[in-house]
């Protein structure tokens, strides 16, 4: 199911990987990304250069899409003023995405009129659970905020948090 824009469906065995992607996509990453991409399709395409022909970005789809048997898989393509551009834009989109700053408690509070029938697997989040102490990523970490010290004032206005 395919709810993206793209330029073309193509055949998942004519797509080649960079040669040089750094980034790596173990088994638990890609069992979630398949689980997700089969319940809500596919929502962004692979992205191929039109200068070199290898993907750029999308390298954890095509293996999601692999592993949900999938034949064709959905492809924009590209154009790059060079190499250095292509190789910049395939390690920025991972990156960045890395960059943001996820708040649990407003996750935690969107999914409160979603039903108790909800998969929360399907917010990408391992380990989520929703309880009514708070909302929390990993129960390890909740440890380790505890012994944040945060309090703290603001020189200008006296603020304190």
């Amino acid at each position: 199911m395919i709810k993206c824009s793209h330029d073309e469906l193509v055949k998942i065995g004519e797509l080649k990987p960079h040669p040089d992607n750094p980034n790596s996509h173990d088994s638990k990453q890609i069992k979630l990304l398949a689980k997700i991409m089969k319940h809500q399709g596919w929502r962004n395409p692979i992205t191929v250069s039109n200068q070199s022909g290898f993907i750029v970005t999308g390298h954890g789809r095509l293996l999601a899409a692999k592993k949900n048997k999938d034949k064709v898989v959905p492809v924009d393509y590209q154009d790059f003023d060079n190499d250095g551009d292509e190789y910049a834009h395939m390690i920025a989109d991972n990156k960045l995405a890395e960059l943001a700053e996820l708040d649990l408690g407003m996750v935690g509070l969107g999914i409160l009129d979603l039903g108790p029938d909800f998969d929360l697997e399907l917010l990408g989040i391992p380990g989520f659970e929703a309880d009514v102490d708070g909302f929390s990523e990993d129960p390890k970490e909740k440890e380790l905020d505890e012994g944040i010290h945060t309090d703290s004032e603001c020189p200008s206005c006296g603020y304190k948090w």
